[in-house]
């Protein structure tokens, strides 16, 4: 039976954002993927990072030095 897992959500304003943080993860090996934003998160566009909840700390830390700019980070139950 699938259940439900929690993962880090990283919401963004604009879809231009959401795809550089794809680009910019890729090549510095941070894991994670573009997703649909969830129903539960409002952002101001229609994609969203998925990654490892335990990875929050190491991300903010990242974007923060990088001065890359997102909406919020949430702990979402998603499936698979």
């Amino acid at each position: 039976m699938r259940r439900k897992k929690p993962a880090l959500v990283i919401a963004f304003a604009s879809t231009a954002h959401a795809m550089r943080v794809e680009a910019f993860c890729a090549a510095a090996g941070l894991p994670g993927r573009l997703i649909p934003v969830p129903r539960e998160i409002t952002a101001g566009c229609g994609l969203a990072f998925k990654t490892l909840p335990e990875e929050e700390a190491h991300f903010r830390t990242v974007f923060a030095q990088e001065g890359i700019e997102y909406e919020g980070m949430y702990t979402v139950d998603l499936w698979g």
